[in-house]
């Protein structure tokens, strides 16, 4: 039978994390440049500290491993991001989109922007994939892949256009991203995108249900809410809201520490 105590208490766990982390990871990069070697050596703490805690609890599927294993993931996916958003791992190209450039020109500008990127979360999500393959708790493993499956996901439809787009998260001197962000206006792939998501979260949420064992539970719950919260994402390029409001107090943090520069 299901407990219904564990399903509220892995939504807590995955909202928390997900409203907490990402704050945080605006708040080390929207500091000054001369800030951002610190960040950095954050950053790689959490990832080592990361790798280690995906490595210490892959030999058991037990409750606190599988939390253990989703944390894991989440700070591995977290030094990724911040050495995107600092500027450290992005692309080679790294000016505007010309005026004139549309289809393939544009295409490629845009991947070249966030190349290195792209291709170190690919291979960290294949290392942790392969090493998930021998081990009892994949959750973290699992956890990065998804994120990596969204991202690319948000980074599309940016691409060809979303009808919001609150990009007040996004560091200044990543602002030449912006001039590859597509018209705002609705297209039927982000639709698409969003029944996609909700129906990955509908099997995990079956998953949840129908699993006996708690880890398994756990499992499954961890992962169909880091889905909903994606759908979340994705519904917010349609409906007027700046998501960004929901870390003013992140936002408010950055304006401090550039005010304490001055």
């Amino acid at each position: 039978m299901v407990g219904f105590s564990d399903l509220a208490l892995a939504m807590i766990v995955v909202t928390a994390l997900w409203f907490v982390s990402t704050g945080l990871v605006a708040t080390l990069n929207h500091r000054h440049r001369q800030s951002f070697a610190r960040s950095l050596i954050i950053a790689g703490g959490c990832g080592i500290g990361g790798l280690a805690l995906l490595v210490f609890s892959s030999t058991t599927d037990a409750v606190w491993a599988v939390y253990t294993s989703f944390l894991a993931g989440l700070l591995i996916w977290s030094w990724h991001e911040i050495s995107f958003l600092t500027g450290a791992v992005a692309g080679s190209h790294r000016e505007p989109c010309p005026e004139n450039a549309t289809g393939w020109e544009r295409f490629s500008l845009a991947t070249m922007a966030l190349i290195h990127h792209e291709v170190a979360l690919a291979m960290t999500a294949g290392l942790l994939l392969s090493l998930a393959w021998f081990t009892e708790n994949s959750t973290g493993a699992l956890t990065f892949a998804l994120l990596l499956i969204f991202r690319l996901s948000s980074k599309f439809n940016i691409y060809r256009g979303v009808p919001n787009m609150s990009d007040e998260l996004l560091p200044s001197h990543l602002d030449y991203l912006k001039s590859y962000f597509g018209p705002r206006r609705l297209r039927p792939m982000l639709i698409v995108t969003i029944l996609a998501i909700l129906g990955l979260a509908a099997y995990f949420g079956f998953t949840a249900f129908t699993a006996s064992a708690t880890s398994d539970i756990v499992q499954a719950t961890l992962l169909g809410g880091l889905c909903l919260l994606a759908a979340l994402e994705h519904f917010f390029f349609i409906i007027p809201f700046r998501d960004s409001a929901l870390w003013q107090w992140a936002l408010e943090a950055r304006d401090k520490q550039r005010y304490d520069y001055k």
